[in-house]
Formats: C-alpha cells, sequence, structure tokens
C-alpha cells in the first residue's frame, strides 16, 4: 500500500488543478485530520479551506469545534463552521445527521469545486460487511466510491486505500493530536458492533481480511457498473422524456422486460433522477400492484424519496409524496407582464405571439383560480359545453395534476386552462394581440443525474 503523503492525490491532479476550490470535510476526527495535514502540504494548499458542521449532537461538540478552530489556525486554512439541527426522519439519527451534513456540502459548493472526505480502508470495509448483512445488491456492496458528484461538485475519498493504522501513524509522526467521538464506542451502533465484536474475530481466522472482502467491493463495482449501462439502455429503448413533472417512459416496453430488467432499471431509473435506493417490497409493488392495474386506475408506489405513477400508455417517476395543493383555494390577481407562481412549483406566463389563442383587453381583470367542481367551459374548435372535468381527461393531462392546474378567470369568466385550450369566446381574431400561455414546473434534468456519475474517476 502507499505511504500516507502528499502522493495520494496524484490521480486526482487534473481534477484539483481545474477546481475553483478544495475543500475538507473536517470533523477534528483522525482522518479527516491527516487529510488535512497532507493538503496542507500539496501544491493545491492555496485553494483549500475546511468545512466543520458541528451536529449538537454530543455535549463535547463546542469542544470539537474548538479544537477545529485551533487546528485550521496553526495551518493557516480558512474554517468554515455551520450548526445544523438533527431531526430523525425515521431512518435513524445517523442517516439524519449525514443528511444536515451534506445539505452544509451542498449549499456550500459551486460548480467545480472539490469536497475531499476522509473515509479509510477501514471504514470501506465496515460499510462492505454492513451493506452485507442489510441484503444489498452489487451496487451496495461496491461500497464508498472513490469520487462521486454533489450538485455540480465532486467529492473526492483519497484515502480509500489506507489502513486506519496507517493513518494513526502518520499522525503521531506529525505529532498531531485529533478528537475522538465517544459514541464510536457504543455497540449499539451496528457498525461499531461489527467494528469491535465482529472484525475482531474474523481477523484470527483471515488477517488479510481487508484486502479480501476490498477486492469483492471491486468486483461488485464492476458488476454494477454493467448494470447500469445495461439500465440505461433500456431507458434509451423505452423513450425515457421530462414530462411536465418528472419523467416518463413506455410502460408497454418496461412490461415486455423481465423482471429482473425491470428491477435493475427502477433502482437505476430513481438514482440516476436523485432519488434513494427503493426497498425491496416497493419494487415489487411497482411490478405486482402498479402494473396489473387497470387502465383507469390511478396507483401510486412511493419508492426512494420518489412516486411511481401510470398513466395513458406511461410510466412515471415523480418527486413524492406529490405536489403541495398549498394555496390552490385562493384567488390570485395576475397582471400578466410577469411570470406568477402557481400551485405546486409552477410559474404561469403570458407570451405575446401571434400564433397565440387567448385574447386579453388591457384594462381587464384576471385572476388564477383551481378546480372547485362544478366548472364548465367550451373549448375553441370543440363541439359543445361540457364539465371541466371532461375537458381534461380529453386533452390528457395527467391526473395528478388537474386539481393544479390554473384556471384563467377574465373579468369574473373562465378563458383559459392552463397552456391546454383556451374557452370559446377569449379567442383573438386576426389583427390584435394575442397571447400564447405556459404552464411549466421544474424543468426536469435529462442529462442523467445531478453532477457527475459516482463512479466518472474509480
Amino acid at each position: 500500500m502507499e505511504p500516507v503523503s502528499p502522493n495520494l492525490f496524484n490521480p486526482w491532479r487534473d481534477l484539483f488543478d481545474a477546481a475553483p476550490g478544495l475543500y475538507v470535510g473536517f470533523s477534528g476526527g483522525l482522518d479527516s485530520s491527516v487529510l488535512l495535514a497532507l493538503l496542507a502540504e500539496s501544491p493545491w494548499r492555496s485553494k483549500l479551506a475546511a468545512i466543520h458542521v458541528d451536529h449538537r449532537l454530543s455535549p463535547n461538540s463546542a469542544s470539537w469545534r474548538s479544537h477545529c478552530h485551533e487546528v485550521c489556525a496553526a495551518l493557516d486554512i480558512p474554517l468554515i463552521t455551520e450548526e445544523v439541527d438533527i431531526r430523525d426522519a425515521g431512518d435513524g439519527i445517523e442517516s439524519a445527521a449525514r443528511q444536515a451534513r451534506y445539505r452544509v456540502f451542498e449549499h456550500r459548493l459551486i460548480p467545480g469545486d472539490v469536497l475531499l472526505l476522509g473515509h479509510h480502508l477501514d471504514d470501506q470495509v465496515e460499510t462492505v460487511l454492513f451493506r452485507m448483512l442489510r441484503g444489498s445488491g452489487p451496487r451496495g456492496l461496491a461500497g464508498i466510491p472513490r469520487v462521486r458528484g454533489l450538485a455540480r461538485a465532486y467529492i473526492v475519498r483519497p484515502l480509500l486505500d489506507c489502513p486506519r493504522s496507517f493513518l494513526e501513524a502518520a499522525a503521531r509522526s506529525r505529532s498531531m493530536t485529533w478528537v475522538e467521538d465517544e459514541s464510536n464506542a457504543s455497540a449499539d451502533i451496528d457498525r461499531n458492533y461489527l467494528r469491535h465484536n465482529v472484525l475482531p474475530v474474523i481477523a484470527e481466522r483471515w488477517p488479510d481480511y481487508r484486502r479480501r472482502l476490498s477486492r469483492s467491493a471491486e468486483q461488485c463495482h464492476d458488476s454494477a457498473l454493467l448494470l447500469a449501462e445495461l439500465a440505461d439502455g433500456d431507458l434509451d429503448t423505452l423513450g425515457e422524456t421530462a414530462a411536465r413533472l418528472g419523467w416518463r417512459l413506455d410502460i408497454k416496453g418496461f412490461a415486455a422486460l423481465s423482471g429482473s430488467r425491470q428491477r435493475n432499471l427502477l433502482r437505476h431509473w430513481l438514482l440516476r433522477r436523485g432519488f434513494r435506493l427503493p426497498s425491496h417490497r416497493a419494487l415489487e409493488a411497482v411490478l405486482t400492484d402498479l402494473l396489473a392495474a387497470a387502465e383507469d386506475a390511478a396507483p401510486r408506489v412511493e419508492a426512494g424519496g420518489g412516486q411511481f405513477r401510470r398513466f395513458d400508455g406511461y410510466l412515471y417517476l415523480l418527486p413524492a409524496p406529490g405536489l403541495d395543493r398549498g394555496t390552490c383555494d385562493d384567488v390570485t390577481p395576475w397582471n400578466m407582464k410577469q411570470s406568477l407562481p402557481v400551485a405546486g412549483g409552477f410559474q404561469l406566463q403570458a407570451v405575446l405571439d401571434p400564433s397565440g389563442w387567448l385574447r386579453v383587453a388591457p384594462d381587464a381583470q384576471v385572476e388564477i383560480r383551481y378546480r372547485r367542481g362544478g366548472e364548465r367551459c367550451r373549448p375553441v374548435n370543440k363541439p359543445g359545453s361540457g364539465t371541466l372535468k371532461k375537458w381534461l381527461n380529453a386533452y390528457r393531462l395527467e391526473p395528478w395534476l388537474r386539481d393544479w392546474v390554473p384556471l384563467v378567470y377574465v373579468n369574473g369568466e373562465l378563458a383559459a386552462v392552463g397552456d391546454l385550450f383556451v374557452c370559446n369566446g377569449w379567442q383573438a381574431v386576426p389583427g390584435e394581440p394575442a397571447l400564447r400561455l405556459q404552464w411549466q414546473g421544474p424543468a426536469p434534468d435529462l442529462s442523467g443525474g445531478n453532477g457527475p456519475p459516482d463512479d466518472a474517476f474509480r
């Protein structure tokens, strides 16, 4: 194994050279302390800063923060500190702390920045074993990635091939001090139980267990890459496209895939669009409850922080738990000169366009309302009047958007429904100004997710 020195950063020289800033996630513990010291000796010292996140979970957190200030002052490295509030949303306090920490990182980093974290070989081994016991597949058993994206920045873990003993030797040779999190001694935490009670027993029989498990992780990494390539090909074949909200693909083509490829595609699709890996139960619900539902049903399966739905021949991946009705019962005045925020994070805009349909007098009173039930209208060039419910179905608007479509009232009369249609009597005539409405949600990213792939530089 390579000695602990700044040479460990050589594989990422080009990335570091191009980065606007380099940041170390600095807890004050052994691994991040060694990482910070090595970077302070590197050619990139001038663009280096440390970020300390105080989770306030330990009575010693204030002293840890003070220690980090002292270390950074001695190294003449800028330190950014932030306190966070931790609320367990059901996945455990460790998961909540991690999510809060990464929100801080994401807020601080700009495109092209590099965040360096001090995970080492022992962390990798514990992660692989822990995930194995949780029943993870190849992607989970690939362990901690060396490089992955965070928004439009990068996370790099240069110490993943170094055992903790190497880091401790390097720290003592530099007469370094570091903090010890007292929670690391608690066997009530699963990872600590593995570290203190299981791995020492394994080491008695297989002293080189780190190398063995690391090799297995590399093989799982290769398998995960192949599965990702297969899923990307399936997404392309099934015609994944951006929907008005979320993404969609051809459901008949999806149903024709084998069960293994369906599950592989669903996992990859969620990760590709920034969601989490789903539970096995959620995947099976998509394949049974959702695919088997009648055409006129509206099944919904929540998975990995997103939700799957089907409509009109498509399988949809949407944010979960869905749109917030918010102020949908309110009446909002609109001058039509500026884009208007409407329900669900959408925007409504009126654009002067000779090919537009809507006629509105300059002094007209325009209001935005939402469905209450019983509204009737007649779209231009459609025969007869009907309920709004009938027309929304005829225009094939996704059912989960029908309560949030903005209704444009002019002088108290329904004149247009989102950008779907203009009501009869409100159409522009040749020679007079015409407006085209645009009802748009947050633009889905079809580039393949946020930032570089996890394995871009592995």
